[in-house]
């Protein structure tokens, strides 16, 4: 038996301006698994996207705040399904990957599989800037999922339906990939081949403006989920600052018993309080996120893991697996 006659499987396609490629990834992702439902989430297209997303046999949505990071949180938000699967519309991903990235969902009974883009089809500069950026990630949480920015996942429901969703764009990667390491969500990682761009279709994305935006994703998520790292950092600077221009004053003193630079003395020992006040932050700020944690973590485990999902509602076997939006948008056409 097929897991898409086990479990309601969802396709989730975010899609801004993809006239050029979105049939086929629909076509593709029809075909990879048989039963699925796919849901195109038309981004503000000035287009024909959701025409020919809607021709391929999609179920097409509309989120107009534009953002693919918008497209994602009302999708999670508004599909119902047992397994979600999440891939950008441009066809650069092999949507032929996804019955084995869904069955080793179910198999492993995890939560998330990241599928790992393998392949020579980076853009000038991408492929540098996705190594930096995992290695900044890898180095403050301790790991990177493969590819943060890995935009080909399959989820389970209790992961999506746990997520607070909040980046707009596509720093929506980042956000899933630290909220599942913080959460220590049971993850792995899947290889998948990336692909160029079909001819005439246009990356979305802006080097540097995307790769600030991304940084400074990291930076917040940093302070909110690292608070004592990031605020031990800050204290350990004025520290060192204020060692600085301490020590000559107390060099000056145990030599000759006199205070020759009061000045100094006294900015060292507002920067040494400062230094105190931001690690007390650090540690207020940790027991917030703890607290954060622990509500997230009940949310989390509130639903069904993917195999409880199947044992619980042996209805399943029989009924055909239609992930039904909570909020149906319309057809388009």
């Amino acid at each position: 038996m097929s897991v898409a006659t086990r479990y309601r499987i969802a396709a989730i396609v975010p899609c801004h301006n993809e006239e050029v490629a979105v049939a086929t990834v629909v076509r593709d992702l029809i075909e990879a698994i048989p039963g699925m439902t796919v849901y195109v989430y038309d981004n503000g297209s000035t287009d024909e996207t959701a025409d020919r997303a809607a021709d391929a046999g999609a179920v097409v949505c509309r989120e107009p705040m534009l953002g693919k990071g918008n497209a994602v949180r009302r999708a999670f938000a508004d599909i119902d399904a047992d397994i979600y699967l999440l891939i950008d519309g441009d066809d650069t991903y092999d949507a032929a990957a996804a019955p084995e990235m869904v069955a080793k969902l179910v198999a492993d009974n995890l939560d998330q599989v990241v599928g790992v883009r393998r392949g020579s089809a980076y853009r000038q500069g991408h492929e540098r800037g996705n190594r930096a950026l995992n290695r900044i990630v890898g180095g403050i949480f301790g790991d990177t999922m493969g590819d943060m920015l890995s935009g080909y996942r399959v989820f389970s429901r209790r992961f999506v339906k746990s997520f607070p969703a909040v980046s707009r764009e596509f720093e929506i990667e980042t956000e899933l990939t630290v909220h599942s390491l913080a959460l220590r969500i049971p993850s792995e990682t899947h290889d998948i081949a990336f692909s160029d761009r079909a001819e005439g279709s246009e990356s979305k994305l802006r080097t540097y403006r995307d790769g600030w935006k991304i940084l400074n994703v990291i930076l917040n998520l940093t302070r909110h989920e690292r608070p004592i790292y990031f605020y031990g950092l800050i204290s350990v600077l004025f520290w060192f600052v204020a060692a600085a221009l301490a020590a000559p004053v107390i060099a000056d003193y145990v030599r000759t018993g006199m205070v020759p630079r009061l000045p100094s003395l006294v900015v060292a020992s507002f920067l040494v309080l400062i230094g105190c006040l931001c690690f007390t932050v650090g540690l207020i700020m940790d027991g917030t996120r703890k607290a954060r944690h622990e509500v997230s973590r009940l949310s989390y485990v509130r639903h069904p893991s993917v195999r409880s999902t199947y044992v619980r509602d042996p209805e399943y076997h029989d009924q055909p697996p239609v992930a039904v939006p909570l909020v149906p948008a319309p057809r388009a056409g």
